[in-house]
């Protein structure tokens, strides 16, 4: 019989980083037997994907149609919310970002292990918020082969270019890119939030362009495919992926860490130049062998139960309001000047930022 396992996450609304996470290893456990459920506040594109698929989805924790064997929680609010309410429940606390607000950590003694998903988050549990290092687990991120299928082989030279990033638009990297693709003949295309071009089916067009620009997953997915991939988002820009440097993005989440250079024309074109079929060949079999959808749910279901196959003692209520208390005190002075925040705009008449997903 399979386990009950509630995602918790920042939203359930746009297909963005920790959603398309919680999209893809929900699905994986259900088609494993076990019954995943997933939480948010706020609901949307993917939660409809998820109730369509048959997995439960809710706003309300009180709907639940039963209580969890355990709690996958992502991001502090929710986490922290699930575990009051199911305070007898084992909770496995996961960081995807290392510098969003929402991705610091649940604190509370229901919370049975940390993982990261990179080795900057990692850093961020253990400097910033004490975590011991020693208790956190490194977990990285994946892409579903099934359906992120082999393109044909690269041409000698990119033809066609992708930009595929949410942070992508004409007030951030898009000329810059434009620019060096131009001077090279590359056309170009752009898809993410910022474009208002959202690629719901990436696994049905990424394997058209030759040349991908991208960070994290899309980058992932991208790569699997077998395009020739530049890293880059609004943080900076990153290198060309090859072969020898792999390894060393990959623990990276081909994120924050590696985008240390300007996003500028002349950065950007230099890696374009770096563009090597054969080695994004390479590139493209190292993604498939090491970062399988599967491999990361044997993993995870490995810590599951580890989790689940430990003795647990009643829950101590005290320590439990005790945390509970203190993080609400933390909580108090954010939440206070957030509406202080949300009332100036209101007085200048401006509209108030709609939520974002967390990774």
């Amino acid at each position: 019989m399979g386990w009950r396992i509630l995602f918790t996450n920042n939203t359930l609304a746009v297909r963005a980083g920790t959603e398309l996470w919680v999209r893809d290893v929900a699905l994986g456990l259900r088609a494993r037997g076990h019954a995943p459920a997933a939480f948010s506040a706020v609901l949307g594109d993917v939660a409809a994907e998820l109730r369509r698929a048959g997995i439960e989805v809710v706003d309300d924790l009180d709907a639940l149609a039963a209580a969890p064997d355990l709690i996958h929680g992502h991001h502090h609010l929710e986490t922290t919310t699930a575990s009051l309410r199911f305070p007898r429940v084992p909770v496995i606390a996961v960081c995807h970002g290392a510098a969003p607000w929402e991705e610091l950590p649940a604190r509370l003694p229901t919370v049975a292990r940390h993982v990261a998903v990179d080795l900057a988050c990692r850093d961020r549990l253990v400097a910033e918020c004490g975590v011991p290092a020693g208790e956190v687990r490194l977990l990285y991120n994946f892409v579903d082969l099934a359906r992120f299928r082999v393109r044909p082989p690269l041409p000698r030279r990119p033809g066609r270019a992708l930009v595929f990033s949410n942070g992508a638009s004409e007030r951030t990297f898009l000329p810059a890119i434009r620019a060096a693709c131009a001077a090279r003949g590359i056309a170009l295309e752009a898809a993410g939030r910022g474009t208002r071009v959202v690629l719901e089916r990436p696994e049905e067009v990424l394997g058209g362009y030759d040349l991908v620009f991208a960070k994290g997953r899309a980058a992932m997915e991208a790569m699997a495919c077998g395009c020739a991939v530049v890293l880059l988002d609004r943080a900076g820009a990153g290198p060309l992926v090859t072969s020898a440097a792999f390894e060393g993005l990959r623990v990276l989440n081909f994120g924050l860490r590696a985008l240390v250079n300007p996003a500028d024309a002349r950065h950007l074109g230099a890696e374009i130049d770096r563009y090597d079929p054969a080695d994004a060949r390479r590139v493209r079999d190292l993604m498939r062998e090491r970062g399988d959808l599967e491999r990361r749910l044997d993993e995870l279901t490995a810590l599951y139960a580890e989790v689940l196959d430990e003795p647990r003692a009643a829950p101590d209520l005290d320590a439990l309001a005790a945390a509970a208390s203190r993080y609400l005190r933390w909580l108090l002075p954010q939440v206070k000047e957030g509406r202080r925040a949300q009332a100036a705009l209101l007085r200048a008449g401006r509209p108030l930022p709609r939520p974002l997903g967390g990774g």
